[in-house]
């Protein structure tokens, strides 16, 4: 048991505690990068995949869709405001967004899944980090991604499900709020 707290401690330092990355919410003004939810094993998608066709990807699983559902219920058990919702146009993503709000986002390249593709690397990372720059008028701007995109942004690696809370300070800077586990 020592052993878990302690890579706990590892893995998340200096992240607020969960009630405090509540209350945050609670308030607005902040982005919420969700990582789509457990998917079926394996990392990436098979080749010659396609976005317009989620029979070509990886989905989500039972598991992930509970997770899904769970976060939507958790937001709404705390009022917490959702000003806006994007996906990246992975179906994983679109799924975990619909499962979690009862409704189908827009779509935005840059939340795309950035693993095992390096080009244009650095453009999309910054039309993401363009599109989190100010922070959202009304209630939290959720944003629904992949781990390399998130942490290509962030330095932090989300596990499946797992949303990174961030404060955009304007310029294009942010700044890590916390971490939801799912």
């Amino acid at each position: 048991m020592l052993r878990a707290l302690a890579l706990v401690a590892l893995v998340l330092p200096g992240t607020a505690a969960a009630q405090d990355i509540w209350a945050l919410l609670a308030k607005g003004g902040q982005v919420v990068l969700v990582r789509h939810a457990q998917t079926t094993p394996g990392t990436g998608d098979p080749p010659g995949f396609r976005l317009e066709d989620c029979a070509t990807q990886r989905n989500l699983s039972e598991e992930g869709r509970v997770q899904a559902r769970r976060l939507g219920e958790r937001f709404r058990e705390r009022g917490i405001p959702v000003g806006g919702m994007l996906s990246s146009p992975w179906c994983r993503c679109l799924e975990t967004a619909e499962l979690a709000f009862g409704a189908r986002p827009g779509t935005h390249a840059a939340l795309g899944n950035l693993f095992g593709r390096a080009e244009n690397r650095e453009r999309q990372v910054a039309a993401f980090r363009e599109l989190i720059a100010t922070a959202p008028a009304k209630g939290n701007l959720v944003l629904f991604t992949h781990g390399s995109t998130t942490v290509a942004l962030t330095g932090e690696y989300p596990a499946m499900g797992e949303a990174i809370v961030v404060t955009p300070l304007g310029a294009g800077k942010l700044r890590v709020a916390g971490r939801l586990s799912p």
